[in-house]
């Protein structure tokens, strides 16, 4: 009921969650036959599913970035049954507009196609109300199932919360049916029932992380051996074009300068990517002048 209050859709078409992950874990143990992943991208949804029915798209240029014609494009004759889109996405921050992604939802309706649209990572993206979850979409859109790690977007993760929006009620259902009656904690209950007092200060937060994003952004382009990647999210891939390795840049900012940045060598082998949170002006200014001590102005 504080789900459906805060997000604006009805009881019957919304659940919560132990995080995002426990909601995935159900919605891809209810899928079958071909599915499609976008890669790179947050691996607990292909890491839930098995390689054998697994069809991925990998964008070949070096931002990692694509638009909706090459989605549509690609999995056009590849008869997928389901389709996952991460958007924005992790950890590339590439992200596909409103106009974008209503076209997938109308693609895949008409394909007969189950989508799934994460959007972890929305409330960061510069387009205003970008979001799915609306009660007219999920009704015009059974097919549809959105899910939301509220943790990332509020920096709450201690406290596991994540939802899912859905214009199957019957799929809503069969959720719940699989989840555990007490699986949020009363802390998070607690969280559900004062967060409407606070969107403003919320919607305030969002206005100066887009700020520092920018200018965090251009800072690094000021960097030796490094290009940065522009991104929608609350992060910002990296590309080290200087010959250091992602593990020993890793390494070396973390026993040097106390600082941890995210290693994408797992989620893209040739070593050459790391990931940057956008955090406040401050611990910004610490890591690039880590950078610059470690690899040196342009």
């Amino acid at each position: 009921m504080l789900a459906a209050k805060n997000f604006g859709v009805h009881k019957e078409n919304i659940l919560t969650g132990n995080g995002a992950a426990e909601l995935i874990r159900i919605l891809m143990e209810q899928l079958s036959g071909k599915t499609g992943f976008i890669r790179p991208t947050f691996e607990e949804y292909p890491n839930r599913y098995g390689i054998e029915e697994s069809i991925f798209f990998i964008p070949q240029n070096q931002d990692f970035s694509y638009t909706v014609s090459d989605l549509l494009s690609y999995f056009a004759d590849k008869n997928i049954c389901n389709l996952i889109l991460v958007n924005p996405d992790n950890p590339s921050g590439n992200y596909l507009c409103k106009k974008d992604i209503l076209q997938v939802i109308d693609w895949t309706r008409k394909n007969e196609i189950h989508f799934i649209l994460d959007e972890s990572f929305i409330d960061f993206a510069d387009e205003e109300d970008n979001t799915m979850i609306r009660q007219e979409i999920l009704n015009q859109n059974p097919h549809l199932c959105i899910v939301k790690s509220i943790s990332k977007s509020y920096g709450i993760p201690g406290l596991r919360l994540g939802i899912l929006a859905s214009g199957d009620k019957l799929l809503v259902d069969r959720l719940k049916k699989n989840i555990a009656i007490w699986n949020i904690n009363s802390f998070a209950e607690f969280y559900m029932q004062i967060a409407e007092k606070y969107k403003g200060y919320y919607v305030n937060a969002l206005k100066k992380l887009k700020e520092e994003r920018t200018r965090f952004y251009n800072e690094l382009k000021k960097i030796s051996g490094i290009r940065p990647i522009l991104s929608q999210a609350n992060y910002i891939m990296v590309e080290l074009t200087g010959g250091i390795s992602a593990e020993t840049l890793t390494e070396k900012l973390l026993l040097k300068h106390n600082l941890f940045i995210k290693n994408l060598s797992s989620k893209i082998k040739n070593e050459q990517y790391v990931r940057f949170a956008v955090r406040n002006t401050e611990d910004n200014d610490k890591l690039l002048v880590a950078l610059i001590k470690e690899l040196g102005e342009k």
